[in-house]
């Protein structure tokens, strides 16, 4: 068993497409119709074939309240790993991103946290050997 496919929930997928593609650098996998919305995926482009995140959308109401619950108590949604936390968050900050967080040291990881501006937090983490 693997891990193939995880969601973050987006209020709008063409604006999260534009965000996770232009700012952060993913590349888009999959994008079909699915009814009023679409099957919208992206992928690291360092792992083409790796996990797929999809785009979905928050239109369930329990999405949207579990979603702002977490924005309010400052909790990312997700977690991606990045080589360098520093030189990605001055990147990301060059491009306008808004971080909730700074870089922190926490011993074996340094974190981040970041505005996707689609209604969710998301950390970015080096991880150390």
């Amino acid at each position: 068993m693997r891990i193939n496919v995880t969601s973050v929930w987006v209020d709008d997928q063409a604006k999260a497409l534009t965000f996770y593609t232009d700012t952060l650098g993913f590349v888009k996998k999959i994008d079909v119709p699915a009814g009023e919305y679409r099957w919208l995926t992206v992928v690291s482009p360092q792992a083409p074939d790796g996990v797929e995140l999809l785009l979905e959308p928050d239109a369930h109401p329990a999405a949207k309240t579990f979603k702002n619950a977490l924005v309010e108590d400052g909790i990312p949604f997700t977690s991606f790993a990045v080589d360098d936390v520093h030189a990605e968050y001055e990147r990301l900050r060059g491009l306008g991103v808004l971080f909730t967080q700074p870089p922190v040291d926490h011993g074996p990881v340094t974190t981040a946290v970041l505005d996707d501006t689609c209604g969710n937090l998301i950390q970015i983490a080096e991880h150390k050997a």
